[in-house]
């Protein structure tokens, strides 16, 4: 089953949630709750900051690729190590690994920290890859999912706007050290897209689907 991201515009929370198990946690029992699933993260966000009611009855569907568009994108380059994070809440529990793109052998995992966020995750996991590569003098390209991550370490900064707690005090110092790392390194790995209609799954997908 393909993975959704479900926007909770009224509810005990808003946000964006990576799961049907949190959503249905964020909207069960609250009246006239707003809420809607979307195939892809940049849908989802996109309509979070948007209206519900443009949303509202509608299908809502990620055009299928030609076999012309299938041929343009070609296959994964490997060897090469795919990324992904899982978040239990928007903010909530909060963890990130990266796999062998090929094997799915799993290279480095974030073990849970509190009051997190997806897109924080994602960064970090980006980040995490970028040194862990460096240290091996390793070329190889990473794969993401998420545009905005793959963008926030371009600019060299977690753009997020997730307020500091006592919970999530170790998240920000990952942040910092992150950002710290992006300032003082190059590299020569590329930060890839990687194409789910094209490719299936991230293979560092944490396989939370909706029930």
């Amino acid at each position: 089953m393909a993975k959704k991201y479900y926007v909770v515009w009224e509810g005990h929370q808003t946000g964006v949630f990576t799961s049907w198990a949190e959503c249905k946690k964020a909207v069960n029992n609250f009246p006239n709750a707003k809420y809607k699933s979307f195939p892809t993260e940049e849908m989802a966000q996109k309509a979070y900051a948007g209206n519900y009611e443009t949303y509202k009855g509608k299908k809502i569907e990620e055009p299928a690729l030609s076999s012309g568009a299938l041929k343009l994108i070609g296959k994964p380059i490997l060897p090469s190590i795919a990324v992904d994070a899982a978040c239990s809440g928007n903010p909530g529990i909060m963890e990130y690994r990266g796999v062998d793109t090929e094997t799915q052998a799993e290279i480095f995992r974030l073990s849970p920290m509190k009051d997190g966020t997806n897109n924080i995750g994602e960064f970090l996991a980006i980040v995490h890859a970028l040194a862990f590569l460096k240290q091996r003098n390793l070329t190889m390209p990473i794969y993401s999912d998420s545009k905005i991550a793959m963008r926030w370490v371009q600019q060299k900064v977690c753009k997020t706007k997730l307020g500091k707690t006592a919970d999530n005090a170790k998240i920000f110092e990952l942040i910092t050290r992150a950002e710290k790392w992006l300032q003082e390194n190059t590299y020569p790995n590329r930060i890839l897209k990687w194409e789910t209609k094209a490719w299936g799954e991230n293979p560092a997908d944490f396989g939370r689907k909706d029930s």
